[in-house]
């Protein structure tokens, strides 16, 4: 997995276009001036978020992430949507996105059919905190773009859920043609599961096949750099939130049975409750950094059922309380930063 975001160059050109003041919003965001000329413009999910922040503080239309993540031109999709587009059906575009999601970004794409729903989510696995509300309906305009322009058809989502109340509710029904809750345990875009069969008439397979291999060659690269023991620690991390994995969960995410992702970790020194151990001291001190946390919020993220029990578990990795461990942690961050001024 990619700990760092790629930013596409097509963002400054979309915020241009719309009247965002891109060095306003770099200011405010607190970002280099000169990020967008770099070749590959990475940033980290913490700058990420402040970006998208940003993008709308700045702007004075409350839907300008709608805006921006809508397009309508072939041309302007980043290439691996555009090998999603060239698929058969809608379905498998989706599934294309998620399965190389994590070569560009430590972001989670899941979807999934409960009767005749299909719900899109989006999870950010080094997240400490909500992502910018500008930044979430980005995510789903882009999706519901890319949607209607691979089937050429206008296809409406039955729903869109949001976990945080909007000021312009009526510009997202008018938009996603449906209706939008608050107040939902998670953000979700909800369509008809019938809509996963719907063919793409942007179907090319030449297209696929000169794009697929290139994905794939990335994502083996990055499989041999990764030791078997860390492919097991990232899948059990990206599968925390809320409870605690289960060792076929993360087996069936690997490709293979539980007996053999158990021999495997044996051969290499470890076992399955140490992994998991090692994945959540390691997310914890990650967490504890960002200290608008508060320590509820941070056991349900490592998959404990309460705040005690994780305040357990990170005594015996750390020898201190995460209380203590933060402000520590804080108090050291600040002078480093003030060494560096």
């Amino acid at each position: 997995m990619n700990n760092h975001f790629r930013v596409h160059g097509r963002l400054r050109t979309k915020l241009e276009e719309l009247g965002v003041n891109v060095s306003a919003v770099l200011r405010r965001a607190g970002l280099p001036q000169g990020l967008f000329d770099a070749t590959r413009v990475l940033v980290t999910t913490e700058e990420l978020f402040a970006l998208w922040q940003a993008v709308g503080d700045v702007s004075e239309d409350p839907a300008i992430g709608l805006r921006i993540g809508t397009e309508t031109k072939t041309e302007h999709f980043h290439p691996m949507a555009l090998a999603a587009l060239s698929t058969e059906t809608l379905g498998a575009a989706l599934r294309q996105i998620s399965r190389y999601k994590l070569l560009c970004c430590p972001e989670e794409m899941r979807h999934e059919i409960d009767g005749n729903e299909w719900a899109l989510q989006f999870r950010w696995l080094l997240a400490g905190g909500a992502e910018p509300p500008t930044l979430t309906e980005y995510c789903f305009a882009s999706m519901l773009s890319l949607a209607r322009h691979g089937t050429g058809k206008r296809i409406t989502p039955l729903r869109v859920e949001f976990a945080q109340p909007r000021t312009h509710l009526g510009a997202l029904e008018t938009h996603f043609g449906c209706p939008v809750v608050f107040g939902a345990s998670h953000n979700a875009i909800v369509f008809h599961a019938d809509d996963a069969r719907q063919p793409l008439v942007t179907r090319n397979s030449e297209l696929l096949a000169m794009l697929a291999p290139q994905f794939d060659e990335e994502l083996k690269r990055q499989h041999r750099e990764q030791s078997f023991v860390e492919r097991v620690r990232e899948a059990i991390q990206m599968r925390l939130t809320g409870r605690r994995p289960a060792i076929d969960d993360v087996a069936g995410a690997l490709h293979m049975s539980a007996r053999t992702l158990q021999r495997r970790l044996q051969d290499e020194g470890s076992n399955f409750q140490r992994v998991l151990e090692e994945a959540r001291h390691q997310l914890a001190r990650r967490y504890l950094g960002n200290s608008r946390l508060e320590l509820n919020e941070t056991a349900y993220l490592l998959g404990y059922e309460d705040a005690n029990s994780f305040v357990r578990a990170f005594r015996a990795w750390e020898g201190i309380p995460p209380v203590h461990w933060r402000e520590a942690h804080v108090l050291d961050k600040s002078r480093t930063e003030a060494l560096a001024t």
